[in-house]
């Protein structure tokens, strides 16, 4: 009818075949008003945006793969590096209190403007100025104190997995609460127990502190130590970059594609432990497969003994679990959610293995 409003249409209704193809062209840039990796999959792929030269220039861009966007991120531009947050683990500062360890770590949470995919900018909300926030390691056992400062202009607080007092729980009108901009507070617990769990903020609208990035995985290592192995951090997160409460970006530690721009690489026949943690916002599942080969699964990393054997696990939002396998032989090999949809949006990569 003329005159009527345009009637909005999420990307998850057009991608779940609300509209037709050719009437959800038009509707793109209504979805995502800026280019993004939704654009930028037609070009990787050697097709047009639609704004190109109709005739046919015979410069028809060459398809990378399976890889969705054009260029790349340049990690000083975010601050962080997604090759380095793979590795990278925060044990503390440790001191010896009445006989037992005790480990001290300072989180700042921060606003800042990130790049998630190439040319895409995100208002985040950091921890310590990255997305996600320090991996966290403990023994179980341990005395942790975690000094939270707020230097973000809005109330945050950050909520542990596992066991805690009330006091220490991060949860708005509980114990301190929200932290004021500018406010500070100490959590404190015992690290119990032992296994792969999160940390996030727990002010409301929740979905919008957790989507906007502050989390972050907190490893509780037994006392008695796995066996040692080439470890590997992977948080699976999205961003929602045109506020309609979907994602339009899909990542492992937060940049579209990164570990296809830069495998992983890792040493045939040695052991390899992923600790996989779901934060996925707007999203009520997502998964994690690994091509030819197969992984022991530990849920929650609670137990010694793994429930699976298999090459794909599904976890819904705050799930994780502990990937352990070794790879026979070389070369290079995928590993993505088994979504199509995900991974066309950024959350694949590859694990290039070596002797």
């Amino acid at each position: 009818m003329s005159g009527s409003p345009p009637r909005k249409v999420s990307r998850r209704k057009l991608l779940g075949g609300a509209a037709g193809a050719v009437a959800a062209v038009p509707l793109v840039h209504e979805l995502v008003p800026h280019q993004t990796v939704h654009d930028q999959v037609a070009s990787a792929q050697g097709h047009g945006s639609g704004h190109g030269d109709a005739g046919g220039s015979g410069k028809e861009l060459k398809g990378s793969g399976h890889r969705g966007t054009v260029g790349t991120v340049d990690p000083a531009v975010n601050g962080f590096d997604p090759a380095e947050i793979v590795r990278d683990f925060d044990t503390g500062t440790v001191i010896r209190e009445g006989g037992r360890t005790v480990r001290e770590f300072e989180l700042v949470a921060e606003d800042k403007e990130i790049e998630v995919a190439p040319g895409v900018k995100f208002a985040a909300w950091t921890y310590n100025g990255r997305v996600p926030g320090p991996t966290l390691r403990a023994t179980e056992g341990d005395l942790v104190r975690i000094r939270f400062v707020n230097g973000s202009k809005h109330p945050h607080t950050i909520h542990f997995h596992g066991v805690h007092t009330a006091q220490h729980d991060g949860v708005p009108g509980v114990g301190r609460g929200n932290i004021a901009p500018g406010g500070s507070f100490t959590y404190e617990f015992e690290a119990v127990p032992f296994g792969l769990h999160l940390y996030h903020c727990h002010s409301t609208p929740l979905a919008d502190h957790i989507a906007k990035g502050l989390y972050g995985a907190f490893i509780i290592d037994p006392k008695k130590p796995r066996e040692k192995g080439d470890e590997l951090v992977m948080v699976m997160n999205g961003f929602d970059t045109n506020f309609d409460r979907a994602n339009e970006v899909y990542a492992v530690n937060t940049v579209a594609f990164a570990y296809h721009d830069k495998p992983i690489r890792v040493k045939r026949g040695e052991l390899v432990r992923m600790y996989v943690v779901n934060i996925l916002e707007f999203d009520l599942l997502n998964s994690f497969h690994i091509h030819a080969n197969f992984f022991d699964y530990y849920p929650t990393g609670t137990k010694r003994e793994p429930r699976d054997f298999t090459d794909t696990v599904i976890l819904g939002q705050g799930e994780r679990g502990i990937a352990e396998l070794r790879f026979p032989f070389t070369g290079r090999y995928m590993f993505h959610a088994h979504v199509s949809e995900f991974a066309d949006l950024g959350w694949m990569g590859f694990i290039e293995v070596v002797d």
